[in-house]
């Protein structure tokens, strides 16, 4: 008769629910964060990408000629993506005149639209089978400035 209560015991289910319930919480639990901190990640690449527009169309429109504006727009966009460690790409950066000819995208009341567009990378994403090429996620913004009514150099 002893021996069926310990049978008995040992095939029963007492005292599994918390280790069931903490696997369980585990495997919950690590999707759910590494989505919080992908978010985290895309969210912030966004932010540097709108706060390089700005900061590219603003320096574009205070410069006298218009190679030195882009030469001050492309080192803004540049530090702006450095900041939050987003590579730089040829390309990623796109001045527009809106109201002038090309030639003269300085005169007054002209307007400059910067267009930035990258990409930002998954955290975590191991370098095999190219899944570092896969895993990124593409982020675009745009940022008009005027021209001042008398001119664009200070």
């Amino acid at each position: 008769m002893r021996l069926s209560m310990r049978v008995r015991r040992l095939a029963g289910d007492d005292g599994n629910a918390p280790i069931e319930f903490l696997v369980t919480g585990v495997i919950l639990l690590v999707p759910l964060v590494y989505l919080g901190i992908a978010l985290a990640s895309i969210q912030g690449g966004s932010l540097a990408v709108e706060g390089a527009a700005r900061e590219a169309a603003r320096v574009y429109v205070a410069a006298a000629t218009d190679a030195g504006g882009r030469a001050s727009a492309d080192r803004a966009v540049t530090v702006a993506l450095a900041d939050r460690r987003l590579a730089r790409r040829d390309g990623d950066l796109i001045l527009s005149c809106e109201g002038a000819t090309a030639a003269d995208c300085l005169a007054a009341g002209t307007r400059v639209t910067a267009t930035i567009r990258t990409e930002v990378e998954l955290p975590f994403v191991p370098p095999v089978f190219g899944l570092q090429k896969v895993a990124r996620v593409p982020v675009a913004a745009t940022a008009t400035a005027p021209v001042f009514r008398l001119g664009g150099a200070p």
